[in-house]
């Protein structure tokens, strides 16, 4: 097959910015959002994170077969870009517009209202905007470079979202500060669903195929395909590294290195050396295999986080040297698993004739979804077992108990989990190459 066009490859890649930011910004700002100006305690807040993308789990599927029924239809996925991208857009500048109520129990409801129905918008977008690359092209080499560029975007869409929205939030301040975050991250989703609609106009996406399979069926390819659940164990459990991660960003600025405007120094610090490494990465992978790259990648953002222990004592400039290494090592963990998922998908089509992608990418997403939504949980229940003291305006003292289990949710819990991946990731994984 012919090599994509530039256009096609960016087109595509702009939907990172709905991914990055939707992605990003809940996991490191919502928890905050609750404890620090609605006094919503740790654990309540972790479930809130939680529970409407756990339903995302539930549903992620579901919108991949309805994806894959309206391609079988019209030929395209485009519609579930378009659509879905502008519902995230919405409500998500809704989820952190609250309308202050006076009550706490009202006010977090309202919350876990507007999430649940931002997480059900971005299954519509995300599940088909995963299963195109395998659709696109045909070319393992071609889904390779797709995947560098998508990657590539989504480090910026990473850094000015998570990066800007802070920024945001300090320098207005207090809830205003969120609810202008809102919908100036708004409006950037809105333009990256936008982009990547316009984008792929035109471009050989998704030719028409069988219906999907039912449940029973899917039930027992997935059961049947070894490499795709490998690669889905590795995916679930270091988006889950990550997402705790995330969610101790603003926490660790304020309470372990004592300044809160560091945060969207931490996050840049983060993202910009990742954002540096995408295009090796891939370079990594072909010369010495993905499975090194995918191993190396691991092994340095472990390090760095376990390394990160000693930010209480660390000169400033040793701490942002670790979590630029950790930056390094996330870029990898991003880059391989989503340039092998296409092949493996292809693979899977052509075995059984049947249409694979958008189911295949609803698991993928639900998984991720899973991982990410029980990052921030995670971490809320670490902040309620040390301890931590919720408040209206986020200026309570924090006992040393307090500080020790941000400290520790925030480097070694993180680092445990990523290393835990390794173990499942098997040569298996590689043994489809379209």
């Amino acid at each position: 097959m012919a090599a994509l066009a530039a256009r096609t490859r960016l087109g595509y890649s702009l939907g990172s910015f709905v991914t990055g930011a939707f992605g990003t910004v809940p996991g490191l700002l919502l928890l905050p959002y609750l404890t620090d100006t609605m006094a919503v305690p740790g654990a309540v807040a972790g479930i809130i994170v939680l529970v409407p993308k756990a339903w995302d789990v539930l549903f992620n599927p579901f919108a991949g077969t309805l994806s894959d029924a309206d391609l079988a239809r019209r030929g395209s996925r485009r519609r579930f870009l378009l659509f879905g991208g502008i519902g995230v857009a919405i409500l998500f500048a809704a989820m952190f517009a609250g309308p202050d109520l006076g009550a706490v129990p009202v006010d977090a409801g309202y919350v876990v209202l507007a999430f649940f129905l931002c997480a059900t918008a971005f299954a519509f977008f995300q599940v088909p905007f995963n299963a195109l690359p395998a659709e696109l092209t045909d070319s393992y080499d071609e889904r390779t470079k797709l995947t560098s560029w998508r990657i590539g975007v989504l480090a910026i869409a990473i850094l000015v979202s998570g990066a800007g929205a802070p920024a945001i939030t300090d320098g207005i301040g207090g809830a205003a500060g969120y609810r202008v975050m809102g919908v100036v991250i708004g409006l950037i989703i809105l333009g990256g669903a936008l982009g990547v609609f316009f984008g792929i106009r035109g471009a050989p996406v998704g030719a028409v195929r069988p219906e999907t399979v039912g449940w029973r069926e899917l039930v027992s390819t997935i059961r049947a395909w070894r490499p795709f659940r490998w690669l889905l164990g590795v995916y679930f459990i270091q988006a889950l590294g990550i997402a705790t991660l995330l969610a101790g960003v603003s926490y660790a600025a304020r309470h372990v290195l004592g300044d809160p405007s560091l945060q969207k120094f931490l996050f840049a610090g983060f993202v910009g050396p990742a954002l540096l490494m995408m295009p090796v990465w891939p370079r990594i992978g072909t010369r010495w295999g993905k499975l090194f790259g995918f191993r190396a990648a691991s092994i340095a953002f472990a390090v760095a986080l376990v390394g990160l222990l000693g930010a209480r004592v660390f000169p400033i400039w040793v701490s942002f040297c670790l979590v630029a290494l950790a930056g390094v090592g996330y870029a990898g963990i991003q880059v391989f698993p989503l340039a092998i998922l296409p092949d493996l998908i292809s693979a899977e089509e052509e075995r059984t004739g049947g249409t694979r992608a958008g189911v295949a990418a609803g698991v993928w997403t639900a998984s991720e979804t899973l991982g990410l939504a029980l990052g921030p949980g995670l971490f809320g229940l670490v902040l309620t077992a040390g301890g931590y003291v919720s408040s209206v305006d986020g200026l309570a003292t924090q006992p040393s108990s307090a500080v020790t289990a941000i400290l520790l949710g925030f480097t070694l819990l993180p680092a445990v989990l990523v290393v835990c991946g390794i173990p499942l990731l098997r040569k298996s994984v590689l043994e489809v190459r379209a």
